[in-house]
């Protein structure tokens, strides 16, 4: 008996193998050396796991030189279009950061500030910088740790303002076209970047409109001492030009972004505005027209005066990009064994059995999601795994791509920090000084989006058959 691709027949037993090294492997990881050491080990086990995959499948007469080429195929049709994205996403940020654009975004939203809005306005301010910069982590770890001394100060519960500082970090992560997890995300299931952002407005914005409501609810109910004052604000304009005419750099992006242009020619074309913005603007900077293509490629380390702006305006260029890059090719061979063995049919035809329409498999989906962020402890990881185990299953009822690179978006991207042992919770809690199972509950947006995930399926609203 053969698979779909011409190779023999899989059993359960056999294709769960890969994945039981992986999870093994990651798990030994995180036991041995941290959560944190998943990121540099993560490629490497996965190429462990690729390789007891051929080893398995070798040995039950899986393995033909035909189907693998149609497995890596696919794989790499699924996985490389990010490449490309993910490079000019890493030029944008630094050009964009390099120009000052970014500052003045950020200056602009610290004047929002007012103490009887201030959970709601930081919750805000965060999605704000997470869309433009694409990035929660570096969100967080900046204006996010400057949000935690303010809300102590007002004497707000620290698990209140770490909650709307995550909410808001990982709402901008979801949306940004910017952010590597969505464009992870979309490639892995064959949709377009764009277009998978859009049908995620359908449950994330809902789910950050219910968020704000409750911070505000919060913070005028709160007591209230003097004023917000930061020096912030002050620290960037003095190490930045920050003029207006700056947000021509996201007004001519939005524009592209309407008029459906490529998304990697979109954000190429934006990473060069931003360079010019940055010799036309910053005519005295710390980056002149000889040093833009090394920061480009190296990266933006400033050296400011202040040590709050430096932090949160320094970016890694494409080096820093890299190692996601290495993870997805890694992911690439282990989509490439999996699929070309026919593993990931075996599993997706016992899964099948479970799955009877549009609710069951977006549960289906979403639950493990949350189960794969806690055992991997990784959320690219969770993202592709998830989405190839269930390609093949959402076609075959006949539900759009779109519908699983939500799904699994939903449930794992926005999961990622709530999880004590993931390199996300881990990172999160230790920069901001507060502890994991003491944010969680106020983390509002984080775990209201996988439940408007499985709400929207239920109902059935914007999801169409193919």
């Amino acid at each position: 008996m053969t698979n779909a691709f011409g190779a023999n027949k899989i059993s359960l037993a056999v294709a769960l193998l890969p994945i039981a090294v992986l999870l093994g492997g990651l798990a030994a990881v995180i036991i041995l050396r941290g959560p944190l050491a998943t990121a540099d080990m993560a490629p490497w086990i996965l190429l462990i796991a690729s390789a007891a995959g051929l080893a398995a499948a070798r040995a039950r007469g899986g393995l033909e030189m035909r189907s693998m080429r149609v497995g890596f195929l696919r794989s790499a049709s699924q996985v490389l279009p990010a490449v490309p994205i993910l490079a000019c996403i890493a030029l944008l940020s630094t050009t964009w950061m390099t120009s000052g654009a970014v500052p003045l975004l950020i200056d602009y939203g610290m004047a929002l500030l007012h103490p009887s809005w201030f959970l709601a306005a930081v919750c805000a301010i965060c999605a704000v910088v997470s869309v433009v910069t694409g990035s929660s982590w570096s969100t967080v770890a900046t204006i996010g740790v400057a949000f935690i001394g303010i809300g102590t100060a007002l004497g707000q519960h620290p698990g209140w303002t770490a909650g709307a500082v995550i909410s808001g970090a990982y709402f901008g992560d979801k949306m940004s076209p910017m952010s590597d997890t969505t464009v992870v995300a979309s490639a892995t299931c064959g949709v377009d970047l764009f277009r998978h952002i859009r049908y995620m407005m359908l449950t994330t914005l809902p789910a950050m409109v219910v968020a704000l409501v409750v911070f505000a609810a919060r913070g005028l109910a709160a007591e209230r001492s003097a004023p917000v004052s930061s020096t912030l604000g002050a620290e960037l304009n003095a190490a930045f030009n920050l003029s207006p005419w700056l947000l021509t750099l996201p007004a001519l992006t939005m524009v592209l972004l309407i008029l459906r242009v490529h998304t990697a020619l979109t954000l190429g074309i934006s990473a060069l505005a931003g360079a010019a913005a940055t010799l036309i603007f910053q005519p005295g900077g710390s980056v002149g027209a000889a040093d833009l293509p090394r920061v480009m490629f190296s990266g933006f380390t400033p050296g400011y005066s202040s040590e709050t702006v430096n932090e949160l305006t320094a970016t890694g260029g494409l080096l820093g990009i890299l190692p996601v890059i290495w993870l997805i090719l890694c992911a690439l061979v282990f989509g490439s064994v999996m699929i070309g063995t026919g593993m990931i049919s075996a599993i997706t035809d016992s899964l099948a059995k479970l799955v009877r329409g549009r609710v069951s498999a977006v549960g289906a989906s979403v639950v493990t999601g949350l189960t794969l962020n806690a055992a991997t402890a990784d959320q690219y990881l969770s993202l592709i795994i998830n989405g190839n185990m269930y390609r093949t299953l959402f076609r075959r009822n006949r539900l759009e791509p779109r519908l699983l690179s939500r799904s699994i978006e939903d449930s794992i991207s926005a999961t990622s920090p709530l999880i004590p042992w993931s390199s996300c919770g881990v990172t999160q809690a230790s920069v901001l000084g507060v502890a994991t199972m003491t944010y969680l509950p106020y983390c509002v947006f984080n775990y209201l989006t996988p439940l408007m995930a499985l709400l929207v399926a239920w109902t059935g609203w914007r999801i169409r058959r193919t």
